[in-house]
C-alpha cells in the first residue's frame, strides 16, 4: 500500500518543506513546522494527453460596467473605513485583540444589514443562544439576521446560498475547516482552503463576506500573510489599554482609500460612533502650557487635531534620554539635532520626552514643525497660545517644507476655534479663511519667532 506523502507547512508564514526542519527556511521562526498530507496539484487532462482549449477570458471594452450601491451596515464610521459601504461579491478581514469589539461590531452590523436582504451570521465560538443573549444586551433580539453555529465552511456556504443571502459574517475564520483538508482547523491549510472557499462563493453569488480573524501577540492576524493577499479589504481595531475609545483602521482596500479610520467609543450598548474624534485627542487646557502644541495630522480622508507634548528637563546621568510615545524616536532625535544646529536650542544636557495625547501614533512628517516647537516652549518655560495650531514638514537644511492637504487641515482647525497658525508658505491658502491667522514660513527660525 503506497504511502501518503506529508509535506511540512509554517504555521507561521506558510512556506512548505519536504522534510522537517527546526527552523523555518522561509520567516526564519523555530519550532513552526507541521506535518500535513500533500495535495496533489496534477491536473486532469483529456485521453489523447492534450490539454483542453478553453478561452475563459473577455474583453474589458466590452464587459458592461453598472455601478451598483453599496450596502450601508448602519455604522457611517464604518461605511467611511469601508470606502462607502460593503461592495457586493467583496470579502472584507476585520482582526483585533481579544474582547475588543469585533464580534459586537459584526452583531451590530448584522442587525442593520437586514434591512436590505437576508443576513447570515455564523459563528464557531459561541452557540445561537449565547449570541441571542449577547444581542439582548444590545437591544437587538428584534432583528431578523440569521443565526448559524457551524465549523464546517462548505455547511456555512450551503446554508447562505439557500437563504440567498446578501451578506455572510463569518466569526472567526480560524475557527472555520473544510473537508478538503486533512488538518485541524486553525492550520495554515485550513485558513487558506476555508477563505479561498468563501472567496469564490463571494465572488460567484454577489454575496458579501465579512470574516473576523484573531491576532497574534504582535498584532498582526493570525496565519500567513497571504490571507490578506487573498481578501479585498483589511481592517484592524486598535485600542490602547483601559481605553474605552476604538480605532478602526483599513490597511488594505480595493473599493476605497487605505489609512481610512473610524472611531468608536464601547458602551454598555455596545460600539457607539464617535463622529467628532478630534474632541477626543485634544485636551484644551485651561490656561497656555510649556512644551503643549495642537498639529493637525491627516488619517485617510479625515484630519484630526493632535496635542503634541514634550517635556525637557535637566539629565542627572551621562547619556540624556530620548523618550518617543507615538512618535519614531529615531525622527524624533534628528529633529533635536535640527533643532540645534539651526535654531540654537540647546538639549545636549536635556532628557527629552516627547508624547502624542490619545495614543495615536504619528506615521507623518507633518508634526515635525509642532514638535520642535513645543521642544522649544519646554526648554525656555515659554507657553504657546491654545488658540495656535503648526503643521510642517522640517529637514536637515532647516527649511519647513509643505504637507498635502494643508488647506483642509486648516478647514479643520479653524473649524474647533482656532484662530492662527504657522504653516509653510507653499500651504498657505489663496483665500483668506475667516477667523484665521495664517503665518507662512520657509525656515525653522521664522516658525519659532512666529510662534
Amino acid at each position: 500500500m503506497a504511502k501518503s506523502r506529508e509535506v511540512f507547512i509554517c504555521q507561521n508564514c506558510g512556506a512548505t518543506s519536504p522534510k522537517w526542519q527546526g527552523q523555518c527556511p522561509g520567516c526564519a521562526e523555530w519550532n513552526t513546522l507541521l506535518a500535513e498530507p500533500a495535495r496533489s496539484s496534477a491536473r486532469l487532462t483529456p485521453a489523447n494527453g492534450r490539454a483542453p482549449q478553453i478561452d475563459g477570458s473577455a474583453s474589458l471594452a466590452a464587459e458592461a460596467i453598472v455601478e451598483q450601491p453599496r450596502l450601508a451596515t448602519g455604522s457611517t464610521e464604518l461605511d467611511r473605513v469601508l470606502g462607502g459601504g460593503l461592495v457586493a461579491g467583496s470579502v472584507t478581514l476585520i482582526g483585533g485583540d481579544p474582547g475588543i469589539g469585533k464580534s459586537t461590531l459584526m452583531l451590530q452590523t448584522a442587525a442593520a444589514l437586514d434591512r436590505v436582504g437576508p443576513v447570515l451570521y455564523a459563528t464557531g465560538e459561541e452557540s445561537v443562544k449565547q449570541v441571542a443573549l449577547r444581542a439582548r444586551r444590545l437591544g437587538l433580539q428584534h432583528s431578523a439576521a440569521r443565526m448559524l453555529a457551524d465549523t464546517g465552511v462548505e455547511d456555512i456556504v450551503a446554508a447562505a446560498t439557500r437563504l440567498a443571502a446578501r451578506a455572510l459574517i463569518v466569526d472567526s475564520i480560524q475557527t472555520m475547516h473544510s473537508e478538503r483538508v486533512d488538518s485541524a482547523p486553525g492550520a495554515v491549510s485550513q485558513l487558506r482552503e476555508c477563505t479561498a472557499e468563501l472567496v469564490r462563493f463571494a465572488k460567484s453569488s454577489g454575496t458579501a463576506v465579512l470574516l473576523v480573524g484573531h491576532v497574534t501577540k504582535e498584532g498582526q492576524i493570525a496565519g500567513p500573510r497571504v490571507l490578506e493577499h487573498m481578501v479585498d479589504t483589511v481592517l484592524y481595531f486598535e485600542s490602547d489599554t483601559g481605553s474605552r475609545y476604538r480605532v478602526l483602521r483599513s490597511v488594505k482596500n480595493r473599493f476605497g482609500a487605505a489609512n481610512e479610520i473610524g472611531v468608536f467609543a464601547m458602551a454598555e450598548e455596545g460600539l457607539r460612533e464617535v463622529t467628532n474624534p478630534s474632541a477626543i485627542f485634544l485636551s484644551r487646557h485651561a490656561a497656555p502650557v510649556p512644551g503643549s502644541v495642537i498639529t493637525v495630522l491627516r488619517e485617510g480622508t479625515r484630519s484630526l487635531l493632535i496635542e503634541v507634548q514634550v517635556l525637557a528637563d535637566a539629565s542627572l546621568g551621562a547619556n540624556p534620554r530620548r523618550v518617543a510615545v507615538g512618535i519614531d524616536g529615531n525622527r524624533l532625535t534628528m529633529l533635536l539635532a535640527v533643532a540645534h544646529r539651526h535654531a540654537g536650542l540647546q538639549l545636549q544636557g536635556q532628557d527629552v520626552f516627547a508624547n502624542v495625547v490619545g495614543g495615536v501614533r504619528m506615521a507623518e512628517t507633518a508634526g515635525d514643525l509642532a514638535i520642535v516647537m513645543a521642544a522649544r516652549s519646554s526648554l525656555r518655560d515659554t507657553p504657546i497660545a491654545n488658540s495656535l495650531v503648526a503643521f510642517g514638514e522640517l529637514g536637515l537644511a532647516g527649511e519647513i517644507r509643505p504637507v498635502p492637504f494643508g488647506e483642509e487641515r486648516l478647514r479643520e482647525a479653524a473649524k474647533h476655534g482656532f484662530t492662527a497658525a504657522v504653516v509653510p508658505a507653499a500651504n498657505v491658502p489663496k483665500r483668506t479663511l475667516q477667523g484665521m491667522t495664517v503665518h507662512g514660513v520657509t525656515r525653522l527660525t521664522e516658525a519659532l519667532d512666529a510662534a
